[in-house]
């Protein structure tokens, strides 16, 4: 289906409804006008007449008949007894047969002369007679003065009209954007009903008013999938730790047997990470983006915060004998959430660690911006392909071909830590084929 912009749409049916307005009013106006033309000019010739009849002939002033004969293109005669007393100078003697065969017909009407058509009026006192005619194209054509005035107004008013509603319906389109505005900034960090004095157009309550309780349960759902997951791993916990001793238990009676020993210790593994898997869940489940505001804060020293980080690794580095290069400016300090920075710098490093190979080295540079601070870590591990670092962030997601153990949640985990910092957390690809991790928290 087509969209179409409602506002455009406005302007356009309020527009095309004026032109319509406009243009019957335009054609009642050309009716009136043309009445009033008509019998203003009528009424002319009859006060025209009236002076060749009434006044002695003697006085009338020539002059003046001349005047409104060459202003308004009004011909006239006075007969007496069947001769011409005066005349205008332009009237043409074929008008003189027209007088003769219409003596009769007093009053208005219309004659057809020398291809076009002119009016006629007749009057009669005694033995006098005047006859007054006047071509209609004088009268069309004042008539077309008048109607250019009108319709040059009306496109104005159009203009001015258009004008009025374009910028008044755009004035009142900024808050359906603002709304939109409202509605785009919403997010699992904010589910919070849109206020309904933002908008105070009517028709947009009910709108509103559902959905602020589509949020409402979307909340409630998000909340409900929190505590399931906090529940469920919070009481598998305790199964998963006595199966632990268990385990432990057994692989100290039964030490002596090597193949039973070794099986046990596969079964280890699998419950360590069973329960590394609940312990990251259990994480993610506090760490709700809600609750930002709540985060306890304090000024850390970053470089020696890497430092507890990399001594807390000591051991897997030593084992695959990796080369730690760091590069810091001097006197960084974010103001963060000591625990969880440390538990991302960790997840990072730890990760970096598991999938680069023996003797590999990794690279942390920390650059102090003037509104942030970054964090750049590269490992020079196996190729990392596009797709991984697409889909890295993804619960669960493990590169496949990999033999390394994990739960599948240290970058879901780190994602959300930053994410509560108001940070942000790329990856790329290293010229080396390893991993580039970037970490830019606010100042």
């Amino acid at each position: 289906m087509r969209t179409v912009s409602l506002q455009k749409k406005l302007v356009k049916s309020s527009i095309w409804g004026s032109i319509f307005a406009g243009l019957i009013a335009f054609i009642l106006l050309l009716g009136i006008s043309i009445y009033q033309t008509m019998s203003v000019q009528d009424e002319l010739m009859d006060e025209i007449s009236d002076m060749l009849l009434i006044a002695d002939i003697s006085s009338v002033s020539g002059s003046q008949l001349d005047e409104l004969s060459e202003e308004f293109e009004i011909q006239y005669q006075l007969n007496y007894n069947n001769q011409i007393l005066t005349h205008s100078e332009e009237f043409q003697s074929i008008f003189i047969t027209l007088i003769e065969n219409n003596k009769n017909k007093e009053g208005y009407s219309f004659i057809w002369h020398d291809n076009q058509l002119w009016r006629t009026y007749i009057q009669t006192n005694d033995e006098m007679l005047s006859f007054i005619v006047q071509p209609i194209k004088y009268r069309v054509k004042d008539l077309m003065n008048t109607f250019a005035i009108y319709f040059g107004i009306l496109l104005l008013l159009w203009a001015i009209q258009w004008l009025f509603i374009h910028f008044t319906v755009k004035h009142q389109f900024k808050r359906f954007n603002l709304l939109a505005k409202q509605i785009a900034e919403k997010s699992a960090d904010d589910l919070a009903p849109i206020q309904h004095q933002a908008v105070e157009f009517q028709e947009l309550q009910p709108m509103i008013h559902q959905l602020n309780e589509l949020l409402a349960r979307l909340e409630h759902s998000l909340e409900a999938e929190q505590r399931f997951t906090a529940d469920a791993s919070h009481e598998l916990r305790s199964p998963l730790s006595a199966i632990q001793m268990r385990l432990q238990l057994l692989t100290r009676k039964y030490a002596s047997n090597e193949i039973l020993n070794k099986d046990l210790k596969q079964i280890q593994q699998d419950v360590s990470r069973g329960t590394l898997v609940l312990e990251n869940l259990l994480l993610l489940a506090r760490l709700d983006p809600r609750k930002t505001n709540d985060l306890p804060k304090s000024k850390i020293d970053l470089e020696a915060l890497i430092q507890d980080v990399i001594s807390a690794l000591k051991p897997f580095v030593d084992e695959k004998q990796i080369n730690i290069k760091m590069s810091v400016a001097q006197d960084v300090y974010i103001h963060v959430n000591k625990e969880l920075i440390f538990t991302c710098i960790r997840n990072i490093l730890d990760n970096a660690i598991r999938y680069i190979s023996m003797n590999g080295e990794i690279y942390i540079q920390v650059l102090k911006q003037s509104h942030q601070t970054e964090m750049v870590i590269t490992d020079n591990g196996n190729n990392v392909t596009d797709e991984t670092i697409a889909r890295l962030g993804e619960r669960f997601y493990r590169a496949l071909g990999t033999k390394t153990t994990g739960s599948g949640l240290g970058i879901s985990i780190c994602q959300k830590i930053i994410e509560l910092h108001h940070g942000q957390l790329s990856f790329s690809k290293s010229e080396q084929g390893g991993l580039i991790v970037k970490i830019s928290l606010p100042n």
